[in-house]
This record gives C-alpha cells, structure tokens and sequence, in this order.
C-alpha cells in the first residue's frame, strides 16, 4: 500500500477471492448458514462498487444529480429492509420509517452548517444515514413481528385486561424492538477503542488533522443515533398500528 491507498492487481483480486471463499467455506461446513449468501454478497458489492466508481464522479458534479442518486440509495434501502422483514410488513413502513430518520437530521447537518453543504460531504453522509436506518428498520421490523406471532397469547391476554390493541402490542414489542439499537450503541461506546470507522479514516486520508477526524466522526455517530432512534420507533409503531387494524 502506497500514500494510503490500496493497490489495484492480481494481489488484490487474489486476497479477495480466498476471503470469500473462506468465509463461504466456514458457513458451509458448520452448516451456520448458506456459504452461497456469502458468494452473492461478494459478486453484488463487486459489481456495485464498480459501477459506482465509474459513475460517482459525474455525480458528484451536480446537485440534480447527487439528489438523485441519494434517491436511488433511499429507494433500494427501503425495500431491502422491507425484505428482511417480509411480506407481513405493509409497503410504506420501511420508507416512512427511514425518510423520518434521515430527512429532518440531515436537514440539521446542513442547517446548522456543522456539514459542509456540497455534493461530495453530502452524498456520503446521507449514504451512512440512510444505511443505518436501513439496518435499524429491519432489526426493529422483524424483532416486533416475532414477537407478535410468538406471543399472541400475552398479546390477547393483555386485551382481555382492558388494554387497547395499540398498547397490548406495545406492552410485548418494546424490549425486543429496543435491541435494534444495540450495534448503533456499541460502535458509539468503542469508537477509538475498538474500531476507527471510515468517516475518521476517511478524513484523515484526505489530508485533515486527527482532532478535525475526530470531531467528523463523532457528529456522524451521534447523529447516527438520532437517525436510528427515530426509524426504530416509527418502525414499531407503524408495525404496532397494521396489527391492532387486521385484527378481528
């Protein structure tokens, strides 16, 4: 590795392809999962990131064009964590939930000028968000529709008590739903310990000073918290309010 760069060559292409063969591998012979996932992912993020690299430039030229993209971002989060879910999640929770987390945060970035208002600040950073929404909807998502069906008994047996359906539910999903902020949580308390994300690597490669790396990263994790915080519980409660609708 040159200047901070990673070198572009069969090297790479080599180190890669034994690492996915490996981690497939693993999954495989522990029967944890299906090596092919692992494959998949591998040949989608190859892909992707090609084509992004090629693009990325162009769009990074005009505003109409980074909207754009930041559309495309949104768009594919939402109905990839309304897959995680599944079919039980109405379509318009995961977009809710995530436009609700990003939108008003991202808009206090620009407005209070703590993010720098350009294509190439701005892009990335709503990438993070929107990501992170994204893993916290499907978390939540899937967490309270769990315990919907496992539980139903506590559910209606709280109905029988007197409860609304709203606040049954509620009673049962909250703590489970709670824990899709854990990750979220844990890269918060072990930044500098544990873990130098990419924001503070990524300015410092750029030619910044460790305290300007610092400071980059700790508004994007705390704003990550606010953004998460947000599509969790919009994620619940729209979850909470389909369930006490559909029943008889």
């Amino acid at each position: 590795m040159s200047g901070g760069t990673v070198p572009i060559g069969p090297a790479l292409v080599a180190t890669l392809t034994g690492l996915t063969l490996a981690g497939a591998a693993v999954l495989r012979l522990t029967g944890l999962g299906r090596g092919r996932a692992i494959l998949t992912a591998a040949a989608r993020a190859t892909v992707q990131l090609g084509v992004v690299s090629l693009v990325i430039v162009a769009v990074l030229r005009a505003w109409w064009s980074t909207g754009a993209f930041i559309l495309v971002m949104f768009v594919v989060a939402s109905l990839t964590a309304r897959r995680r879910i599944g079919p039980a999640c109405p379509v318009p929770v995961t977009p809710l939930a995530i436009a609700a987390g990003v939108a008003p945060s991202l808009g206090v970035l620009l407005a209070s000028r703590a993010l720098p208002a350009t294509p190439l600040v701005v892009l990335p950073t709503a990438g993070i968000l929107i990501g992170g929404a994204m893993t916290a909807t499907s978390l939540a998502g899937r967490r309270t529709l769990d315990e919907l069906r496992t539980r139903h008994g506590e559910y209606e047996a709280g109905l029988a008590l007197g409860l609304l359906p709203r606040d049954a539910a509620l009673e049962i999903c909250r703590p489970a739903a709670d824990q899709a902020l854990i990750p979220a949580l844990d890269q918060t308390r072990t930044v500098g310990l544990v873990t130098l994300p990419g924001a503070f690597v990524g300015v410092l490669l750029g030619g910044a000073g460790p305290l300007q790396a610092g400071a980059t990263q700790l508004l994007i994790l705390l704003t990550l918290l606010a953004v998460e915080a947000v599509a969790i519980a919009l994620t619940v409660e729209l979850l909470v309010r389909a369930r006490a609708r559909t029943r008889p």
